[in-house]
Order: C-alpha cells, then structure tokens, then sequence
C-alpha cells in the first residue's frame, strides 16, 4: 500500500465534496483510484493484522458510506478468493459479493461444463451491481446447495433492475435486482464452503468496524462543536455519552480483532455477533446524541454531515436487529459463559 497520507487525502476531498456532484461517476472514479493505487489491498483477516484492515475500512466510513459499500465489498471479495481460491487471480476492475438470499429472488445453475456454470434466475440486494465490474454471488446447484460462483457482468445475457430502490439513504450504491438469462459463471470453492470457512464471520466484524467509522465521524463535528466558544453544557452532556460509547466500541474492536488473530481458523460467530450487537446500538446512540446537540444546521447546510445522517441509518440494518441478538442469545446460552468475566 501506498503512503497513508495520500488514502487520506483522496478520503478528505471524496468528504467535503458538494452536494450536487454527480454521485455514481465519482464513486466509480475512486473506487478505480483506490483499486489501481493499491489501497484496496488490505491486510487478510485473521493473519496478525485484523486491526489494521478495520481501521482502514473505518476511515472510508468516515468519509462517505456509499463508497464504503463499494470499497468494503470489494475488499471482502479479495479476501473470500484469497480463502477459496488462493491460485486464482481475482479479475480486473471492482468486484462486490452478493449473498442475500430472500425468498422472492434466486439464481439457479441450470447447465454446468466442470467449473463453469450457467446462471438462470434473480439476485436481489445487489449492492453497486451498474458500477462493479464483476461479483461473487451465491447461487443454488442442482442438489439445491448453496454455491459460490464468480461472474462477470458485462454480460448480455445479464440485466440490471434498477426500479426497486426507494431509500434516499445510499441511494448512490442502490442495491437493485439483478436477471441471469443464462449468464455464464465460474464455481468458486465447494458447495457450502462459503458459509462454512472462518473467513464469514471474520468479514462480519469488518462491517462493524464501517459503522464505526461513521460513528466516529459523526462524534467529531460534535467534539468540533463543544471546542467553540458561547457552546452549551447540553452539547458537553451529548459529546460526554457519545465519547462513552465510542470508547465502549472502539475497545470491543480491539479485543475481538484480537481474538480473531489468535483464533484463525476457529469460528468467531459469537464474537462477531456480540461486536456487531454493541457497535450498532454505538452508531445509533451518536447518531441521536449528534442530532439533539447541533440541531438542524449540520443536516442542512454541510453535505459530509448531511450524507452520513442519511446514510448511516440505511446502512446499519444490514444487521437483523432482535433476529441477530436471539440467535446470538440462543449459542451463549448453550455454552459456558466466558465473555462476562472480568
């Protein structure tokens, strides 16, 4: 990777960019900018350095959370191939990772010559799919397991479905629907391998770590707010419970990127599940306290403030909510209790 202070600064100008800027060509031109300047190539979870990969996706929260989806994605796919497929060079270009599997949309293998395989069907939740230029996607084989297959979209046989995406919030990396007609595509790793490596819930913490980036953010311009003069002890009172919660998180990032270095190749399902779980209530609790302490002002009139705000909420229910924290509370209470002890 090139020197940090260059990430940054293509980070600080993407940030305070205007309101009015064409969203998706300026996504696309720092996604390829990153990408050819080696910034995407971040340390692989669970060898040593977890931290680091974070902090890196925490600092692209920080700036823009639309370009996080597309950088976090791309930066997940690089790590699943490097798991799956260590031999194989990943494609030109960005790349994304699409395995939502709702009931309403599925891709099915319907024709198969060894690896390669041809795809029929819908994918739904498709995160970036008009700017990346290929994907890994879960499809279904013939003995209807789940298989991870890679592809590349500019195919003719591949349409995009760009009417479903309502939200104001990320709507420059609207997750659309995506139609197969035949579309050909190459296995990646065994079926069920996807889900079942160490790799899956290690990427999982990497998302808490975007939530927290643009917690953090947001925490900032309130900390800027409480250094200016005639300021009000209301706003100290928000930046003093933000800054609790921040700590709270940034200290339950640590400890579980710590774990995962340590436990490689072991499952951090119950790690991940309780860092997702106190990072998103963190990211909730800024976001309100940040809301209630500067008022409309920020929302309004300052486009980085304004795009987190809006973003954040959006982004943060790719977690399940009760879902997520009943089947976390289902496996500790299957298991001795190690995470309470002091």
């Amino acid at each position: 990777m090139n020197s940090s202070a260059t990430f940054e600064t293509l980070l600080e100008a993407f940030a305070s960019r205007p309101a009015d800027r064409t969203a998706q060509g300026a996504l696309q031109s720092l996604m390829h900018a990153l990408i050819s300047g080696g910034y995407a190539r971040l340390p692989m979870p669970g060898q040593g350095r977890t931290l680091d990969r974070w902090r890196a996706l925490a600092a692209v929260a920080g700036s823009d959370l639309a370009l996080t989806k597309l950088f976090e994605g791309h930066t997940d796919a690089l790590a699943i191939l490097a798991e799956l497929e260590p031999c194989t060079s990943p494609a030109l270009g960005s790349g994304g990772v699409w395995a939502a599997e709702p009931p309403f949309a599925r891709v099915s293998i319907v024709d198969r010559q060894g690896e390669q395989v041809h795809l029929q069907g819908r994918k739904a939740w498709c995160s970036g799919a008009s700017m990346l230029d290929w994907a890994l996607m879960t499809a279904w084989d013939e003995q209807q397991r789940p298989q991870l297959v890679a592809v590349q979209l500019k195919q003719p046989t591949i349409r995009m479905i760009d009417d479903g995406w309502q939200a104001v919030g990320m709507s420059s990396t609207a997750s659309i629907d995506v139609e197969f007609e035949y579309a050909l595509a190459q296995c990646v790793g065994s079926p069920g391998q996807y889900l079942d490596r160490p790799g899956f819930w290690q990427g999982g913490g990497g998302i808490a770590a975007c939530w927290y980036g643009a917690a953090c953010a947001l925490g900032g311009y309130l900390r800027k707010h409480c250094t200016k003069p005639h300021h009000d002890v209301h706003a100290e009172a928000h930046l003093g419970a933000v800054d609790a919660a921040l700590c709270a998180a940034a200290a339950a990032l640590r400890e579980t990127a710590s774990w995962i270095d340590s436990h490689p190749r072991d499952s951090a399902e119950i790690p991940v599940r309780r860092l997702r779980a106190q990072v998103e209530t963190t990211a909730i609790l800024v976001l309100e306290h940040v809301g209630r302490a500067l008022g409309a002002t920020p929302f309004c009139r300052d486009s980085h403030f304004a795009r987190l705000a809006a973003d954040l909420p959006v982004f943060v229910r790719q977690s399940h909510a009760e879902k997520d924290l009943a089947e976390l509370g289902k496996r500790i209470a299957a298991e001795p209790i190690d995470g309470w002890l002091l």
